[in-house]
């Protein structure tokens, strides 16, 4: 694929968008090496893979490669990108491997503010089922394929699209889904949502004259940029008169079901196994570009109604102590609002949400509006912010956090220190509660952590 290139090393490798591109490369027979700052469970998988993988960034390790992908996260003083930098070898982007990697398949690219992961998991779990094989590249590890990443036969390869740092401009999909837009990421889009808002544009536009384009038009900003959109389009969304949408919609347990309707016609019965309506929005995005594809429509119901979901997107992790401890990866106020309702309509008991901070500037920005997203939790813990390598910004503290949320909210605490978090939770939660973490970070880890300690010790305990 890629002439006179044999082994490629990744730093930032243990990361999820580039540990999918990496598990990739290994199964296309390259060689693959990588570094970051921590072990996880995502490094051990490419290690049995074959992936050699380094602990702490030193320049000795970059070795033989032919070529070096950079995460995000990696900045331009890191040693390894020094001695890369020193030696001539090429350092790319991790979108630019990724669009290298398209551009041998016909792109399905999944963007948006929020429900990126969900929507791509979704339309993952449907085409995996036909005899189209996609590869397909993820933000979140999938249930089904217990990854974030396969290495399909077939002629497309659907990938998550990352809008953060604008790299998604650099992929050149034959059909894009654009979930929504927000005001996020404002480092990167110094002008604000008019930047974001043309960002986008271009980005739907880059699709082929052949190509598709399927939008929410919920989303009022979205449906604001259809006329500028000179490819063909299908919207879907609950309201108007959208392509896709969903009727009589009802909440099953943890699922949903709806009846599918296509250009105001009745199709079908539609189960999921995920709660929320935004997750029904995520389901007609992915059974519209299903559609596009003519899966039948009865083998398009029988797949989503299998999906179970990806890694931390309302992961259910288990009951005990009689809470229920639930693990999300919302971070933003709107996607908060989102789980926090859908954990409500979905669980009968009391809610108690555990709430880490992302990023410093992340936190600042979206400081008021977090403040209204706790509405349906009946306790909210708020723990310290995950820095993500980045500096403190004065006065951005959870702690005042907390104290302002109290002032709207009845029932807040702060806990300064994680290393007590299973007391404390214990202190503030009832029987009968559903525990749900809420974090981008760390938090993850501490909150299944929490509930695999006091497995054991009521295990212990029952002897």
């Amino acid at each position: 694929m890629f002439p006179h290139i044999q082994t490629i090393h990744f730093i930032g490798i243990g990361g999820i968008g580039m540990s999918g591109i990496a598990e990739i490369l290994l199964s296309l027979g390259y060689g693959v090496s990588g570094s970051d700052l921590a072990d996880n469970a995502t490094t051990a998988r490419l290690v049995d893979l074959g992936a050699k993988v380094f602990k702490g960034h030193r320049p000795d390790q970059v070795g033989d490669a032919d070529v070096v992908v950079t995460s995000t996260a990696i900045k331009a003083d890191n040693p390894e990108v020094i001695a890369a930098r020193y030696r001539n070898i090429p350092i790319i982007p991790r979108a630019e491997m990724l669009a290298e990697l398209m551009r041998m398949k016909h792109g399905i690219a999944v963007a948006g503010a929020h429900g990126k992961t969900s929507t791509t998991s979704m339309l993952a779990h449907i085409l995996c089922d036909t005899d189209l094989d996609p590869t397909v590249v993820i933000g979140g590890r999938l249930n089904k394929f217990n990854s974030n990443a396969k290495l399909g036969k077939g002629d497309y390869m659907l990938v998550e699209a990352d809008e953060s740092d604008g790299s998604f401009m650099k992929l050149n999909p034959t059909i894009s889904i654009v979930t929504n837009l927000d005001e996020e990421h404002l480092d990167h889009y110094k002008g604000g949502m008019q930047e974001i808002e043309q960002t986008f544009l271009a980005f739907m536009n880059k699709v082929p004259f052949y190509g598709l384009v399927v939008l929410c038009s919920d989303d009022e900003r979205l449906k604001a940029l259809i006329p500028g959109i000179s490819r063909r389009v299908v919207t879907y969304g609950l309201y108007g008169d959208a392509d896709l949408t969903a009727a009589n919609i009802r909440h099953q347990g943890f699922g949903m079901t709806f009846d599918l309707m296509v250009r105001g016609k009745a199709i079908a019965p539609v189960s999921i196994r995920v709660p929320g309506i935004h997750n029904v929005l995520n389901s007609l995005a992915a059974i519209a570009v299903a559609l596009e594809f003519n899966v039948p429509i009865d083998s398009i119901v029988n797949s989503i109604t299998k999906f179970t979901g990806a890694d931390r997107r309302f992961h259910q992790i288990g009951t005990c102590r009689e809470r229920f401890f639930v693990d999300d990866y919302a971070h933003h106020p709107t996607e908060i609002k989102a789980t926090l309702e859908a954990a409500k309509q979905a669980y009968p008991g009391g809610l108690v949400a555990v709430f880490q901070p992302h990023r410093y500037s992340r936190f600042s920005a979206s400081w008021e509006k977090l403040l209204h997203a706790f509405d349906c939790a009946d306790h909210v813990v708020v723990v310290p912010v995950y820095e993500a390598g980045e500096t403190p910004v004065p006065n951005i503290h959870s702690s005042r956090f907390a104290e302002e949320l109290r002032e709207k909210h009845a029932s807040v605490s702060y806990l300064d220190d994680l290393k007590t978090i299973d007391q404390h939770l214990e202190k503030v939660s009832s029987q009968g509660e559903m525990i749900l973490a809420l974090g981008a970070g760390s938090i993850s880890k501490t909150i299944r952590d929490v509930h695999e300690k006091w497995r054991r010790e009521d295990e212990l305990n029952n002897r």
